[in-house]
């Protein structure tokens, strides 16, 4: 008896062991939540940037490579006509000495010189006889030297090609990594945001019930307090949304793309979705940024289509206005597959 006691004070220690020990967490409130998708945003916003100046630094580097491309080219053409040059000068040397050998010089050493291999063995015969005129030997050393310095050129030339090739392949893993790490981000965004829109559910849920419990306690109370849905979002101001529209509309067929700019004349994609909110030249953010405001089910004229690649002004059936790429500018399109509405 006394070890069946022992035995279920046992287990009632365990039990309560167990319990102490098994943490738990409660859900994150709705307030946590949105602190925790801005600073998703924020971190996002960071990695586009740093992006998008990678983005920049490729096209840089791409400029260089064309640049050291064409140089080498012209290195080619300056070594292949040096080299005829130099030929030339041989043979005209070749010819003068022959003349020299046949008016009388002597014949050992002139055979010696007609018959060399190359112009190094010529001008080396060519010292031991003093009858080759110094003009001449100059400009054979003159053209050998032109010779070597176009051959040095095109090497440091090439070298240059591949540092800058090696370099270019570094950048696309890095946008590559950076890609990955955005779009694992915006994956983040979007749980929370959809942990946010439980959340907030689950409060209005409380909330209703809160009404249902206080509306019971007093029922002859005819009055409800506040009125309204109780919403904190303004309404949609149609005049602004046709202005942000006649600004997007001014642009078409008069800006070019440029990546990073927002100037008259000239944009990326988020910088001429800046331009058309606010009608000044500075930008909000990137698509990203962009992708971080509120999203709207019931697009209007003048909200923001976007995806994580690219963005526009929304212009109504399924339309919109925006700077498509580089060598096409500013169009109107229709909205890319994938695209979310968002309202500035």
């Amino acid at each position: 008896m006394k070890l069946k006691r022992v035995h279920s004070a046992f287990i009632a220690a365990a039990l309560t062991c167990s319990l102490v020990v098994t943490p738990v967490f409660a859900e994150p409130t709705q307030e946590e939540l949105e602190d925790q998708k801005e600073a998703a945003q924020g971190e996002l916003g960071d990695l586009q940037a740093e992006l998008d100046t990678l983005i920049q630094k490729a096209n840089e580097l791409e400029s260089q490579l064309i640049s050291t491309g064409q140089q080498i080219t012209q290195a080619e053409e300056d070594l292949e006509a040096a080299e005829e040059k130099k030929a030339e000068q041989y043979e005209a040397m070749k010819l003068r000495i022959k003349f020299m050998y046949e008016s009388g010089s002597g014949t050992a050493t002139m055979e010696k010189v007609v018959s060399s291999g190359n112009i190094s063995d010529m001008l080396t015969q060519a010292e031991y006889s003093q009858k080759v005129h110094e003009y001449d030997r100059t400009q054979l050393q003159e053209y050998a030297n032109t010779v070597t310095e176009i051959e040095n050129l095109q090497a440091t030339l090439e070298e240059e090609m591949a540092n800058l090739q090696e370099t270019e392949e570094e950048y696309r893993a890095q946008q590559e990594t950076l890609k990955e790490t955005i779009a694992s981000k915006q994956d983040e965004i979007s749980n929370l945001d959809e942990m946010i829109q439980e959340a907030a559910r689950k409060a209005e849920e409380a909330r209703k019930a809160a009404e249902e419990v206080a509306a019971r306690q007093q029922p002859k109370n005819p009055f409800t307090p506040g009125g309204g849905s109780g919403g904190t979002t303004p309404p949609y101001n149609e005049v602004t949304g046709n202005a942000v529209v006649d600004r997007a509309y001014s642009y078409i067929g008069n800006a070019e793309y440029v990546w990073g700019a927002c100037s008259p004349g000239a944009f990326d994609c988020s910088g001429f979705v800046a331009y058309c909110l606010t009608g000044n030249y500075a930008r909000l953010g990137t698509t990203y940024t962009f992708l971080g405001w509120p999203r709207v089910s019931d697009p209007q004229p003048g909200d923001v289509c976007v995806n994580e690649g690219h963005c526009g002004i929304y212009i109504g059936n399924g339309q919109m206005i925006h700077c498509a790429d580089v060598g096409i500018g500013v169009i109107i399109g229709p909205v890319q597959a994938g695209m979310v509405y968002v309202r500035y």
